[in-house]
C-alpha cells in the first residue's frame, strides 16, 4: 500500500469567501495529499471587496509551530506557500523552507502580491524584492503576468501578449532562482486564456476559452490543484492542464449559477471531475 504525499500549505485562512487555506487544504486532500497547514492570518472574510473583516496576525506563532514540527521529525514532500502579508513573515518562511526542504520534494511559491497592473494596497512599493528573495528557494514559482514584470522589474504591458513577450518573460523569470515556472494570465486573443510553462528552456501554452468576469480565488484554486497533479506525478505541463480545465470549469460553474464573483467560485462540485483526472478512481 503506498502512503500519500505529505504537503505544507502556509496561508492565511478567511472564515468566508473561498481562498487560502479553505481552497487549499480541500482541494490537496482531494488529491490524495495528506495536507498540514501553517496559517499565517486568520480573518472573518477575504478582503477582496467585503468591508468589515476582522484580522489577526499570527506571524508571532510561525516560528512555534516549525520548532514543534520538528520536534515530532516531521518531513513533506512539499511546502507551498501563498499570500504571505508582510517582509516579515516572508523571511520566516523562508526559515521553514530551509528547515523542511524535502528531499526531491517540492517548493512552490505562488508570490502573491499584485493583479490588473498593480500591487495590492497593503503592500509598500518594495514588497517585490522581498518576494524575490523567497522566489529563489523555490522549485516552482506560479505568479501572474502583473507579479511576473513586478519580480523582474518590468513595467506593466496590457494583453493580448505575443509569444515572445511571454518566453522573455519567463526565461527572465528562471534568473530568480526557480527552474520551472508557471505564468498565469496569458492570452494571446480575448477569446482564450489560460497558463504557460516553461522547464529546461521550453515553453508550452495551455489555454482554455475565456468566462466573462473577474473571480475572487482562482489562483488558489490554480495553485493546490496544479500541486495536486505534481504530486501526482505527472509533468509540470501535465499538471497545469488539470489545474487549467479545473479553474475553468470552477468559474464556469459559477458563472451560470451567477452568484457573488467577491465570495469565491464554485469549485466543490467540480472536485469529483478533477479527482477522475488525477486518475484516482474510475467512473
Amino acid at each position: 500500500m503506498n502512503l500519500p504525499k505529505k504537503a505544507v500549505a502556509i496561508h492565511d485562512i478567511s472564515g468566508f469567501g473561498k481562498c487560502s487555506l479553505t481552497v487549499a487544504l480541500p482541494v490537496l486532500s482531494a488529491a490524495g495529499v495528506e495536507t498540514s497547514v501553517i496559517p499565517t492570518a486568520v480573518l472573518s472574510t477575504h478582503t477582496g471587496g467585503i468591508e468589515g473583516f476582522t484580522y489577526r496576525d499570527l506571524t508571532e506563532d510561525l516560528t512555534a509551530f516549525a520548532d514543534h514540527w520538528q520536534s515530532l521529525g516531521l518531513t513533506f514532500d512539499a511546502l507551498y506557500s501563498g499570500f504571505l502579508g508582510s517582509f516579515r513573515q516572508l523571511e520566516i518562511v523562508s526559515r521553514i523552507f530551509d528547515r523542511f526542504k524535502p528531499e526531491n520534494g517540492i517548493i512552490l511559491v505562488d508570490p502573491v502580491m499584485a493583479d490588473h497592473g498593480k500591487l495590492y494596497s497593503v503592500f509598500p512599493p518594495d514588497f517585490p524584492e522581498g518576494m524575490r528573495k523567497l522566489c529563489a528557494k523555490a522549485d516552482i514559482i506560479v505568479p501572474n503576468i502583473t507579479e511576473a514584470l513586478l519580480l523582474t522589474d518590468k513595467p506593466y504591458e496590457e494583453g493580448p501578449y505575443s509569444e515572445k513577450f511571454i518566453e522573455n518573460l519567463l526565461e527572465d523569470l528562471t534568473s530568480l532562482g526557480a527552474k520551472k515556472i508557471v505564468l498565469t494570465g496569458v492570452f494571446f486573443d480575448e477569446e482564450h486564456l489560460g497558463a504557460a510553462t516553461y522547464e529546461n528552456k521550453r515553453a508550452d501554452y495551455v489555454l482554455s476559452k475565456r468566462i466573462p468576469g473577474a473571480y475572487h480565488g482562482t489562483g488558489d484554486v490554480f495553485g493546490s490543484a496544479l500541486l495536486g497533479g505534481l504530486l501526482n506525478d505527472f509533468s509540470l505541463t501535465e499538471s497545469t492542464r488539470i489545474a487549467v480545465d479545473f479553474t475553468t470549469a470552477s468559474i464556469r460553474r459559477t458563472y451560470e449559477a451567477q452568484t457573488d464573483h467577491r465570495f469565491g467560485v464554485l469549485f466543490e462540485q467540480e472536485i469529483p471531475r478533477f479527482v477522475q483526472n488525477l486518475k484516482l478512481l474510475d467512473v
